[in-house]
């Protein structure tokens, strides 16, 4: 009798086990195709924070890979975790804190591209005592994440600024952006004494987004405010958002000031201006990326119609149109205006994958290219502009790369 009771307890554990160990064979062979595929794409390098997972920690439990909110960045190959689509990492962190063992870590740059951004220690301080950052300049490219940042440093903020009370103002914040509206509203919840200077207009980097651009996808919290119960909400509806923000709680923005030098003194820092000089206990650099646009040094370069961001795409309707660039910016721009009707786009790129871009706007470019909306010039590179004529050569010397055409 006992072994028959035996038996009855033991087979549906049995079935369990090979459904489990079924599942789990499946979901390897998937994710050592989807790195196969990452690999010959060349799409394996992430683009800012990123996972990497000490094996001798890891015991396979696919923690990680449910967490992640992207879809299949990570993936189980032969028991252990691993990163499979790099390029499709955004730095959300998920699978960090879903880890039992402690086995991930987030670090930014790689063997291959190095660090390509500042020295940021925990508390968003940079290497320079005083001197904080957050935000899109110190490799948090999300919305969310970045307001997230600006909030939190402001907490790092406040124990300096308070000890070198005898300075006129406690924090300036450089930056109008996620990161530095966030950072302001901190700064007035905790008492700074504390300006924020913008070079351009409200909105920092979102406010040239193109037109009806997603910009976020997740909820937070904004110190004075509460939650910001948004989900796939536009750019202008964000903007809007922050516009009312200001009108309920304003913040001393000092608008089209853009800084020129920073000087450290013995206990403060020096801000200079187009205006003239501010003093500051501290400082938080809340810029991002695009706050100064990255040129093609060639010549032609100074006319009009090169332009650094795309403001409404139906203004390029009906025209021929290069974009230059390989990131999520150009790609989208790219895509946008090859919607316009009459349009004939361009896009060149000087690497031969845009592994630096989502997932999503890689495939909006290869539905586009496919219908022949978008010619795409990977390996390319702008050698000059002329009037009615742009010149572009490709890894491969002259051709169909290297003639010039009119943009």
């Amino acid at each position: 009798m006992r072994s028959y009771v035996l038996f009855a307890y033991l087979a549906p554990l049995a079935l369990l086990w090979a459904v489990y160990a079924l599942a789990m064979r499946k979901n390897e062979r998937r994710a050592a195709s989807a790195y196969a595929s990452s690999v010959a794409d060349g799409l394996t390098e992430p683009a800012s924070l990123h996972p990497v997972i000490d094996a001798g920690r890891c015991l396979g439990c696919g923690a990680c890979v449910r967490a992640c909110p992207e879809g299949q960045v990570i993936g189980l190959i032969n028991g252990k975790a691993q990163l499979v689509e790099g390029a499709n990492c955004i730095g959300h962190g998920a699978c960090k804190e879903a880890c039992p063992f402690d086995a991930i870590s987030l670090v930014f740059g790689t063997e291959t591209r190095g660090v390509d951004i500042p020295d940021v220690g925990g508390d968003f301080q940079t290497n320079v005592a005083g001197i904080f950052i957050a935000g899109e300049l110190g490799g948090m490219g999300l919305i969310r994440n970045a307001i997230e940042q600006g909030r939190q440093a402001v907490d790092a903020v406040v124990p300096l600024a308070r000890q070198r009370a005898h300075t006129a103002c406690d924090l300036i914040i450089v930056g109008a952006g996620p990161a530095g509206l966030a950072a302001g509203l901190a700064a007035k919840a905790a008492g700074l004494r504390f300006i924020i200077l913008e070079q351009e207009t409200f909105g920092g980097t979102v406010a040239h987004f193109p037109r009806g651009k997603i910009v976020m996808t997740q909820p937070i919290e904004l110190p004075l405010v509460g939650k910001m119960r948004f989900r796939e909400v536009a750019k202008e509806t964000l903007l809007a958002f922050w516009a009312d923000v200001l009108q309920r709680h304003p913040l001393p923005i000092s608008y089209g000031e853009r800084v020129e030098r920073i000087t450290a003194g013995s206990a403060d820092f020096t801000v200079v201006t187009a205006a003239g000089a501010r003093q500051s206990a501290t400082i938080l650099l809340a810029i991002g990326r695009r706050g100064s646009p990255r040129k093609l040094d060639v010549p032609g370069e100074e006319q009009s119609k090169v332009v650094y961001r795309l403001a409404d795409p139906a203004q390029y309707r009906g025209k021929h149109v290069l974009v230059v660039g390989g990131g999520d910016s150009a790609l989208e721009a790219a895509a946008e205006i090859a919607e316009e009707p009459d349009t004939h786009v361009t896009l060149s790129y000087r690497s031969d994958a845009f592994s630096r871009a989502k997932v999503k706007n890689r495939k909006r470019i290869e539905t586009a290219a496919n219908r022949g909306k978008i010619d795409v010039r990977l390996s390319s590179q702008v050698k000059s502009i002329g009037s009615d004529a742009v010149e572009l050569e490709s890894k491969g010397g002259a051709g169909a790369g290297g003639a010039s055409e009119n943009h």
